[in-house]
């Protein structure tokens, strides 16, 4: 199931209280007062993931509450902190406060972590509180609550190339022939009910994420139909594909439905409507004398726009068309990539695969463990080295060359007088 907006409530763990006591030990006359601090309580800690890719996850639950912080203990036994609670998301989920409206935190790069809401810090025992002046304390402190945050999670997809276009347009049969993605296909409008993500791979060193966005129509910016609670996913995507079919069934204008849908992207958001786009006109096999390409090549050259506007014809039934268009893509692509990474920009992976692993810390190793000393033993001695030869043993001792053939040292002449 695909979860692209939750409302959760995170409340992180409270702290542990502290503990009054006194050391009560046979013959040890005031003993004094030993009670032990309280644990801090857990954090709610988010990390983006790749591999993550909808918040099902927060879908049947309103509520998360880390660990609470044990309580001190006597005999200066500190309490045991709670457990940190991390949470996984996809990348490009937006942390919003709900109270405000603003935004708290857009993880958008894999392995990035953000503390939503500390654990409350422990109480103090009545050992903190003994003075010169006051050697029997009789107090200790509660421990803090944790913090509490009440937000929406909103996801964003992060994808290269976004498809949209009218309800029956293409997009999904379209994502299905160039990727190994399998959305619901049907002979009637708004078959796609949520945003599908496909990775097109073009050859074994180049690929790109693709995302389905459901039909759009008249008025989607203003909440009709389903594309207004999906237009968001097309925020983050660099470049946009423009699927318009020449002869709907509804029988409107190829050309009067593509500006609609522009029209309702630059109502949303005005950056939407200058990017870049490719418009592909499906369905060749139905406009067999071309008349829809050369009108909508006419109205391209009668209406210039100052962002880079292509102009394709595909037939994803017959895969006819598709391996230029999708060559042209990755280009596209590329380009924007290469962009980023002259402006400082990470790139996303795309694959889990593609993640780096973390490095595992490496373990202490002893001094007498590294360097020409590591391979010793009962067998092998240090004068059986030549690099440990004239050097100082931990015994202050000149380390000899071993014995020689006839079975006598060589005798070390340096302290004998002339």
């Amino acid at each position: 199931m695909f979860i692209d907006r939750v409302e959760v409530e995170f409340t992180a763990g409270r702290g542990g209280d502290g503990c009054t006591s006194f050391r009560r030990e046979k013959f040890v006359p005031r003993g004094g007062p030993d009670g032990g601090d309280g644990g801090k309580g857990g954090s709610i800690v988010f990390e983006a993931r790749v591999g993550v890719n909808s918040l099902a996850a927060f879908a049947n639950r309103r509520f998360f509450r880390a660990e609470k912080g044990r309580h001190g203990e006597g005999s200066l036994r500190h309490g045991r902190k709670g457990r940190e609670m991390r949470l996984y998301v996809p990348c490009g989920t937006s942390v919003i406060d709900i109270a405000d409206g603003f935004v708290i935190k857009d993880l958008t790069t894999p392995g990035e972590t953000f503390v939503l809401c500390r654990g409350g810090r422990g109480g103090h025992g009545n050992a903190r509180f003994k003075t010169s002046t006051n050697q029997v304390p009789r107090i200790h402190t509660d421990g803090e609550p944790g913090e509490e945050r009440h937000v929406v999670l909103e996801l964003k997809s992060i994808a290269d190339v976004g498809l949209i276009g009218k309800p029956n347009a293409g997009k999904s049969t379209l994502l299905s022939r160039i990727s190994s993605a399998r959305p619901e296909i049907a002979d009637y409008p708004f078959t796609t009910k949520f945003p599908n993500l496909g990775i097109v791979d073009v050859d074994q060193e180049r690929s790109f994420v693709t995302a389905d966005i459901p039909g759009l129509i008249e008025g989607a910016s203003e909440g009709i139909g389903l594309g207004h609670e999906f237009l968001r996913h097309v925020e983050r995507a660099g470049l946009l594909v423009h699927l318009v079919e020449p002869t709907p069934v509804d029988g409107s204008d190829p050309i009067e439905n593509y500006v609609a849908i522009r029209e309702e992207l630059r109502q949303y958001d005005e950056s939407l409507a200058d990017r870049d786009e490719m418009v592909v006109l499906t369905k060749s096999e139905l406009d067999l004398d071309g008349e829809v390409f050369s009108r909508m090549q006419q109205y391209f050259t009668d209406h210039p726009v100052e962002h880079t506007r292509e102009l394709f014809s595909i037939s994803a039934a017959a895969e006819i068309g598709l391996r230029d268009l999708v060559e042209a893509i990755m280009v596209r692509v590329a380009a924007r990539r290469q962009q980023m990474l002259e402006a400082g920009e990470e790139l996303s992976p795309i694959r889990e695969v593609d993640v780096p692993a973390e490095s595992k810390k490496k373990r202490r190793v002893p001094p007498h463990k590294l360097g020409p000393t590591a391979s010793l033993s009962n067998d092998h001695q240090a004068r059986d080295i030549p690099e440990m030869w004239g050097k100082q043993s931990p015994m202050g001792r000149t380390i000899a060359p071993p014995e020689t053939s006839e079975g006598n040292r060589p005798r070390d002449t340096s302290d004998e007088q002339p």
